[in-house]
């Protein structure tokens, strides 16, 4: 059996067509299903609902043998014990830091000021802060980072962008890059050894099917 663990929302949705392509197709939605493990057409094959940020340790640990996480939760993760190999160019978006529109941020740079920064993506904002040599506070947050600005909670934000709507509609403003995201094929190092017979056809698939129209 092979376990896939994937989160509700874009990227279980555009894992579907890798899934299709593999012959991999879910008896239930997850999104109308209470079931947070979901049978396929495959007698071999299940997936397991979890939350984005829970998939790598789901996969590290074995409780399933493949996952699809974004780029920025491995970052965050670390990685440890994953084995990844394919980007599968979904779910795409960028990490950006982002101000209140009228803050002058490279105004306050310049100056050294020290800055409060909500963000979930702690170790990609402390590591990026300490390259630019910025001094920061940083506030762990879970919900919406776009509200902290607005109260006075923090003078930036660190999060994910993807059409930056959110952002406008806060009236907020992207002002620096972090890094790209996509969403990547992630597989436990020992179920690869174990069930390489069962894994390796679904990364080959994946692979040829990357890139191509849903």
């Amino acid at each position: 059996m092979i376990t896939i663990a994937l989160s509700k929302g874009r990227i279980f949705d555009e894992t579907m067509p890798l899934l299709a392509a593999a012959g991999i197709e879910p008896l239930e939605n997850p999104e109308s299903s209470r079931k947070l493990i979901i049978g396929t057409n495959r007698t071999d094959v299940q997936l397991i609902i979890v939350r984005a940020s829970d998939v790598p340790t789901y996969v590290q640990y074995g409780a399933a043998d493949l996952g699809v996480a974004g780029r920025d939760v491995l970052i965050e993760h670390g990685g440890s014990n994953l084995y990844q190999p394919l980007d599968l160019e979904i779910a795409k978006c960028r990490l950006m830091v982002a101000v209140p529109q009228g803050f002058d941020y490279e105004g306050a740079v310049r100056r050294g000021a020290r800055l409060r920064v909500a963000t979930k993506y702690i170790d990609s904002a402390r590591e990026h802060f300490a390259r630019k040599g910025v001094h920061v506070d940083l506030i762990k947050l879970y919900g919406s980072m776009e509200l902290a600005p607005l109260v006075g909670l923090a003078d930036a934000i660190v999060d994910l962008v993807s059409t930056g709507g959110t952002l406008k509609a806060n009236n907020l403003v992207a002002v620096e890059h972090i890094y790209d995201v996509s969403s990547r094929l992630i597989v436990n190092q020992a179920a690869y050894k174990l069930k390489r017979e069962l894994i390796k056809p679904i990364l080959d698939t994946f692979s040829g099917a990357i890139g191509q129209p849903s």
